[in-house]
């Protein structure tokens, strides 16, 4: 009667125990549900987090901290450039990541208007003068031609090349990577070099400094550092507002749609 009466209790204890610890247990479980994050998945408890394009986040970001738009580099020239950037890496016509070199025609040619920018290091390389074309204008440069013999800048994305001693000294070679817009540029001999003409000297005398056959000319100082930086498969992006330039090129469009899908 003992025994019998003994396993009684014990089966209402436990019935007891189990029904006092149930609401803490129902409890518990949903406060673990109502505390995970919103983008954790429920079936695997994986984060799942937006794709980011990390270039466009550093470059983005770079402008801002290198101070560049007090420089006077308009952000749309740096936006164009660092996208182009991209798309001619993605399209295998560039290789070189690391540097990009951006001549600023929207600006007057007295100001300092080239920019040598090392993307990997997050610095600013060289800052200063850049020639256009004789024909493009006087302070500012808003006639450009892919013609040979014009004697006018031609615009958009190019790759340094090889260095070479000329006429001019030290140069280096350019190839136009767009079609009808500075495709010529190698057969019209338009390089980078150095020329007197392009200092401080000229500006005080006649508000501008002096004008190439088309080539970007830099200082006579500059020119060897610069161009022993930027030679042989960098991107050198000459930028002006014009809307004939920005509508026709084909690399600011494929680049824009790059941008927009990497963002999707």
């Amino acid at each position: 009667m003992k025994v019998r009466f003994k396993k009684i209790y014990l089966f209402f204890s436990s019935v007891f125990i189990f029904l006092l610890h149930l609401p803490f247990g129902f409890a518990k479980s949903r406060a673990v549900t109502e505390t995970k994050p919103a983008h954790i998945s429920a079936a695997s408890d994986t984060a799942v987090l937006p794709i980011i394009n990390l270039s466009e986040i550093s470059a983005a970001t770079l402008y801002d901290s290198l101070k560049l738009h007090l420089m006077g580099l308009s952000q749309q020239a740096y936006n164009y450039a660092t996208q182009g950037l991209d798309y001619l890496i993605h399209s295998g016509k560039i290789d070189n990541r690391k540097i990009i070199s951006i001549a600023d025609f929207s600006l007057p040619s007295y100001k300092k208007r080239l920019f040598v920018i090392d993307l990997e290091k997050k610095k600013i390389l060289f800052n200063t003068y850049v020639a256009h074309g004789l024909n493009s204008g006087k302070e500012y440069a808003n006639q450009f031609s892919n013609i040979p013999k014009s004697n006018k800048s031609s615009l958009g994305f190019y790759e340094t090349a090889n260095t070479y001693m000329g006429k001019n000294g030290y140069s280096m070679h350019l190839v136009g990577l767009e079609k009808g817009i500075n495709d010529n540029a190698y057969h019209r001999d338009i390089v980078m070099h150095g020329a007197d003409y392009v200092n401080e000297n000229y500006v005080h005398m006649q508000g501008y400094i002096g004008r190439s056959q088309g080539c970007p000319a830099v200082p006579e100082k500059l020119h060897k550092p610069i161009i022993d930086k930027i030679k042989n498969g960098t991107c050198l992006f000459i930028y002006s507002s014009s809307k004939n330039y920005i509508v026709h090129s084909k690399i600011l469009r494929q680049a824009a749609a790059m941008a927009a899908n990497n963002t999707n």
